[in-house]
């Protein structure tokens, strides 16, 4: 049997004025190449206990055109895409089905649509992969393929170690590769459509676990730099720091997603400094506290850090480690101050790297139930829109183009030629000043 794992990956935007507007911008450009050129982790993790005796092949479709391409070689398919992409899921998975291959679907969107989803399927994995998928895998080769693999209130245990099938990938596509330390997250924004819609726990991976991952990537790229496929590396403090001890090691510069908490940790920020990190990607999320309440669910926790930000930006930022600090515009708590605001904090804060996006419900998170019951989504299926950069939703405190237009506006300011500079420029000279006080204590 043949086994094709195709991912649909890639960033893009239903607005096509935003793309190109996009496209001029080199702080947006950096990043859309980043994560256009990231391979799909879970299905590569898949491929590592895939039976030995199936032959497998890892493809990409990086643009929508692609799927009318069908490699007609595999007996069956299993097919990854993110929401904005799973139209393009559905006609490749169609095209397949035409064919007489067999086509498995999974993921976060497949997992909170399984209906929508069998209706291009043969099969639905639901929940996380790896809980069934050698018995799927053994069903298939045994022609007992059953409908649905359902692992939605089953937890896949983080201590085995599965090496991915990082030997599928092409070596000279890919600039960044991905593995995963943790899953879940024990916050719950409202807007999260990442691991806690397939885990119900926290759970981290063991360290030893991840550093043969690591050992297996450097086998086959040359000084790769590794980006930790996680919710938030740092929430478990202990574990965060032997972590980076253990990547200290390994003689990598790695990328990772974390809380604003991590600042409070001198220890760990030490750690961090010396082993590698280049960079914490920080979910921020308003400048404003008005903009932060109860969008954490369990303890309005967001909302209590929101006066420490620009602290905890000095206190990471001057070990060497740039912060990304990403902000969702359009949350209830703002109105259209909020771009001014945004673009003011930025510049006060000096951040040296900044993401926006526009506040998105996707399918199976809290957001997304909340604004069906109050009636506020733009359709009954947005897929298409659920980009983090189009608006699908009614905003509460400012219009439907106040919202497009402020979010297009500040990306044009933030992502300008000047300020990318200037917010590089300010980070390096204020690493150096640590690194010139450290090396001489008064």
């Amino acid at each position: 049997m043949k086994l094709g794992l195709i991912a649909m990956s890639g960033l893009r935007a239903y607005d096509q004025a935003l793309m190109e507007l996009g496209l001029t911008l080199p702080g947006f450009v950096e990043r859309k190449k980043v994560i256009a050129s990231l391979p799909s982790l879970g299905l590569l993790t898949l491929a590592g206990i895939t039976d030995p005796q199936v032959r497998t092949k890892y493809i990409e479709l990086n643009d929508f055109n692609e799927a009318s391409d069908v490699p007609e070689e595999f007996d069956v398919v299993a097919i990854s895409s993110f929401t904005a992409q799973i139209n393009a899921a559905y006609i490749l998975a169609d095209k397949y089905k035409k064919l007489g291959t067999k086509v498995v679907l999974g993921g976060l969107h497949v997992t909170s649509l399984p209906e929508e989803a069998l209706l291009h399927a043969d099969t639905v994995v639901l929940g996380e992969g790896e809980v069934y998928w050698e018995e799927m895998i053994y069903d298939l080769l045994h022609g007992r393929l059953k409908k649905v693999y359902d692992a939605r209130n089953k937890e896949f245990d983080l201590e085995r170690l599965i090496l991915p099938g990082f030997e599928l990938l092409d070596p000279q596509r890919y600039n960044r590769l991905t593995v995963q330390t943790q899953r879940g997250c024990p916050y719950r924004c409202e807007f999260c459509a990442s691991s806690i819609a397939l885990t119900k726990k926290y759970k981290v991976k063991p360290i030893q676990n991840v550093i043969k991952e690591i050992e297996t990537i450097k086998s086959i790229w040359n000084n790769p730099f590794i980006e930790l496929a996680d919710d938030n590396t740092f929430a478990n403090k202990s574990h965060g720091r032997e972590l980076a001890k253990g990547l200290s090691k390994l003689d990598i510069k790695w990328f990772t997603e974390t809380d604003v908490s991590v600042a409070d940790d001198e220890e760990l920020l030490s750690i961090l400094s010396d082993s590698g990190c280049r960079q914490l990607l920080i979910g921020f999320e308003s400048p404003v506290a008005t903009g932060l309440d109860n969008v954490e669910l369990r303890t309005n926790w967001k909302k209590r850090q929101v006066d420490r930000y620009k602290e905890a930006i000095y206190r990471i930022q001057r070990r060497g480690i740039s912060v990304n600090g990403c902000f969702v515009l359009g949350l209830d708590g703002h109105d259209k101050s909020i771009f001014s605001k945004t673009h003011e904090f930025v510049i006060d804060s000096n951040l040296a790297e900044v993401q926006i996006t526009l506040q998105t419900p996707f399918p199976g998170t809290p957001l997304y139930q909340r604004l069906k019951t109050d009636n506020r989504l733009l359709a009954k299926e947005f897929w298409d829109k659920c980009t983090l950069f189009d608006v699908n939703y009614v905003p509460r405190e400012m219009s439907l183009g106040e919202l497009d237009a402020g979010f297009k506006s500040l990306m044009q300011e933030l992502y300008s030629d000047l300020q990318v500079k200037q917010r590089k420029a300010h980070f390096i000279k204020q690493a150096k000043e640590f690194m010139r006080m450290s090396a001489n204590p008064q």
